[in-house]
């Protein structure tokens, strides 16, 4: 199955995190209304947008503008960092729902591979493994919107802490 193909699935468990042996995911819009809703200050005016969302896979992309710029024109490292934070959240959110509300970043580790400049970014995140306590994401962020250029790569880890 290709990325945007699906907007719901179920994903199955087998002993991992915070669940049922079986839950519905949540559709790249569900994701979306409950990152507007939970974090207006930085899901304004369509900066992010959750692209697609797959059982282990997750496209978020960010219109990097004047804000996320360096002097020189390249966007910043911080920038780039939260649009894949952004996108593994999105990603564990999707899967967990409300429940997962108390995860948080443990992990980030980064090599900036090429400039990035002003307009689409694109983050592409892949599970590669999901736990009680930790889950591990691969995540990959590509400029322009053909995704001609991979101009970061990152590992984060979040702690799979229920909410409440």
């Amino acid at each position: 199955m290709r990325m945007g193909e699906a907007t719901a699935s179920h994903v199955s468990e087998t002993g991992g995190a915070m669940g049922a042996a079986m839950r519905q995911m949540w559709s790249a819009q569900a994701v979306t209304a409950y990152l507007e809703r939970e974090f207006p200050q930085q899901f304004y005016g369509g900066r992010y947008g959750v692209v697609s969302v797959e059982p282990e896979r997750i496209e978020v992309t960010l219109q990097a503008g004047e804000g996320e710029l360096r002097p020189g024109g390249a966007v910043s490292g911080p920038a780039l960092m939260a649009l894949m934070d952004c996108a593994a959240y999105a990603l564990l959110i999707a899967r967990h729902g409300e429940a997962g509300r108390g995860m948080v970043t443990t992990g980030l580790a980064m090599s900036f591979l090429r400039k990035a400049g002003p307009g689409r970014l694109s983050c592409e995140i892949a599970l590669l493994k999901e736990g009680r306590t930790l889950s591990v994401v691969d995540a990959r962020v590509w400029a322009g919107a053909d995704r001609a250029r991979l101009v970061a790569h990152g590992e984060l880890t979040y702690h799979m802490a229920r909410d409440g």
